[in-house]
């Protein structure tokens, strides 16, 4: 796998999507994916919006429990990784980071424009 160093400074606005979910490595016995030092490994669902328009959704694997984050809150993103992979006629690109925080002052009731 190649890996590419993401600069999270040009992506614009970064919101949690669907919260912290847990990672599935064998879906017959629901095992839980663990990273080289035994952390269960967790996604989270980011929209990226930039230009104002145009919104993509992509999901960030990370070792540990995210905290404190809910969905439509605005979250930063520290140490991201995009991964080009394949597997015979499959591709595509995964990401990882080294942590998804919470940005402080940006509820999720006052990101959805909702009264706080």
């Amino acid at each position: 796998m190649q890996s590419i160093p993401v600069d999270t400074a040009r992506l614009g606005v970064l919101r949690c999507a669907i919260a912290p979910e847990t990672k599935i490595s064998n879906f017959e016995t629901q095992e839980v994916k663990k990273d080289r030092d035994g952390n269960p490994v967790y996604t989270v669902a980011v929209t990226v919006r930039q230009d104002g328009r145009r919104i993509s959704v992509i999901e960030i694997a990370v070792s540990g429990e995210p905290k404190g984050i809910q969905e439509g809150q605005v979250v930063r993103v520290t140490g991201l990784t995009a991964f080009m992979w394949s597997m015979g006629d499959r591709h595509g690109v995964s990401f990882r980071a080294d942590a998804i925080t919470p940005v402080h002052g940006t509820p999720a009731a006052q990101a959805k424009g909702g009264d706080a």
